[in-house]
């Protein structure tokens, strides 16, 4: 699979085999997964910057584990609203572009409305 389009159906069939889709409403999705992302973060609570960037297997496990969490709740919201995330990310990219010019914000962190 090459795309998260062709994630979708086998997402589908997944919820479909457990009676689960009658849960997964656009509400329900998105709670679940601002609670995957909090699992995520649980991951790097109290390590230090370097730490976080030199997991242990186990750790990097977890990590890769919670981002696949992630990525399921977002593709099975994205196939309850008919979202093509690519094509979201692809606009949200042109957006961001236009927002944070590079020659003006290169090497900043602050928000887009600072630069105004």
């Amino acid at each position: 699979m090459d795309t998260f389009e062709q994630l979708k159906a086998p997402l589908q069939a997944f919820a479909d085999e457990r009676d689960w889709d009658k849960f997964h409403s656009p509400k329900n999705l998105s709670m679940a997964l601002s609670v995957e992302a909090s699992e995520l973060v649980e991951c790097f609570q109290w390590l230090t910057e370097e730490q976080s960037k030199n997991l242990t297997p186990e750790q990097r496990q977890a990590v890769i584990d919670e981002m696949a969490d992630i990525q399921v709740y977002l593709l099975r919201l994205a196939t309850k609203l008919d979202v093509d995330m690519l094509k979201a990310v692809e606009q949200k990219m042109v957006k961001n572009a236009a927002k944070y010019p590079a020659d003006l914000v290169k090497g900043s962190t602050k928000k887009y409305t600072e630069y105004k």
